[in-house]
């Protein structure tokens, strides 16, 4: 049999909260063109690494001093969890590597890893539960081009967003269901945001997202590549399987940048607003990570929690991601077996 083994990519960190090395994971990540695609090159580079990046890096890398953890990174440390644990399941057979898109391990060092280890067969996972051409169209692109320039015969399969995946909303409930059953009076499902420019450039009929009114819920193949639509498909099965009533729940999107509009309603605006409607007692489910991270330990639990409280606000809690928790390991073998026992057929 041909040897086969699991690659998880996930998103990145810096190497450490110093200002140099926030400053050089900021131009990977921001000079990657599927994540800022505008203006045009070379103006694009000169904004960003001349005016943006030096401006933006001492105050990520404040940020990134709030959540650091003595082992380094919370995503980082949290994936390194989920590849060993993942790994114990699958058993000796089948090898798990895990890469970062932006950062280390990079893409580039594993891919020569998995190589040097005479693996035949590849299962890409990215650790993104929704498609963005920010998010999971980047790491598949990378790893494609990556294996094509080391390893031309290396068979790669890679898993597709699984927004909407049995096991993972079970998983989700899993996570979820010890916080629902706290006092709590409403529900914010904050995702992360992308520019509404890119639902319409990942719209093939360029005649839907956004176009077509209540597109999101108005069935529709550009779906498939719709960020939107998926992240409101994985809310309205997480909300059914844990009996949210409608009228105590919202969506929201947080992490935008300035300069065109974002998806809506905007996460930081909700915070201010729901404590004046009554809902002062608060759960938030950062759906569109698998793994808790800058954008949920600093960006909500602390700026939105505080947010909220001087809004009003009476309890506020984050509820955890899926990180390593025992559902998600499971979520994650019994995908990787579906595949193993498809390509033994």
């Amino acid at each position: 049999m041909p040897k086969r083994a699991v690659l998880l990519v996930n998103l990145g960190s810096p190497e450490s909260t110093s200002v140099p090395d926030v400053r050089r994971y900021l131009e990977e990540f921001l000079g990657d063109e599927r994540v800022i695609d505008r203006p045009p090159q070379p103006f694009r580079s000169m904004l960003f690494n001349g005016i943006i990046i030096p401006r933006r890096a001492p105050k990520s890398a404040r940020a990134y001093e709030e959540v650091w953890t003595k082992d380094g990174s919370p995503l980082i440390v949290t994936s390194k969890s989920v590849q060993q644990k993942l790994a114990a399941s699958l058993g000796p057979d089948t090898p798990v590597y895990l890469a970062m898109r932006y950062g280390n391990p990079s893409i580039a060092s594993v891919m020569a890893k998995i190589v040097a280890d005479g693996v035949e067969e590849l299962l890409l996972f990215p650790q993104y539960p929704h498609y963005a051409m920010s998010s999971w169209e980047t790491v598949v692109v990378k790893v494609y081009e990556e294996a094509e320039k080391q390893a031309p015969t290396l068979r790669v399969t890679s898993i597709q967003p699984f927004f909407q995946d049995a096991d993972y909303i079970e998983a989700l409930y899993a996570v979820t269901a010890p916080y629902l059953k706290k006092p709590h009076d409403y529900v914010l499902f904050s995702f992360h945001g992308i520019p509404e420019r890119h639902l319409r450039k990942g719209d093939p009929s360029h005649a839907h997202c956004l176009t077509v009114n209540d597109c999101c819920n108005t069935c529709s193949p550009v779906h498939a590549t719709c960020y939107k639509a998926q992240c409101l498909a994985t809310t309205r099965l997480l909300v059914a399987r844990a009996g949210i009533p409608a009228e105590r729940f919202s969506i929201s999107f947080q992490s935008r940048l300035v300069g065109e509009p974002w998806l809506k309603p905007y996460t930081d605006y909700e915070l201010e607003r729901l404590p004046a409607e009554g809902k002062k007692n608060l759960l938030v489910i950062c759906a569109a990570f698998v793994a808790d991270c800058l954008e949920t330990i600093e960006e909500i639990s602390g700026e939105g929690k505080e947010t909220f409280m001087e809004a009003g606000g009476t309890t506020f809690e984050q509820i955890p991601c899926l990180n390593d928790h025992p559902p998600y390991i499971d979520f994650l073998a019994k995908r990787v077996q579906r595949w193993l026992t498809d390509s033994h057929v």
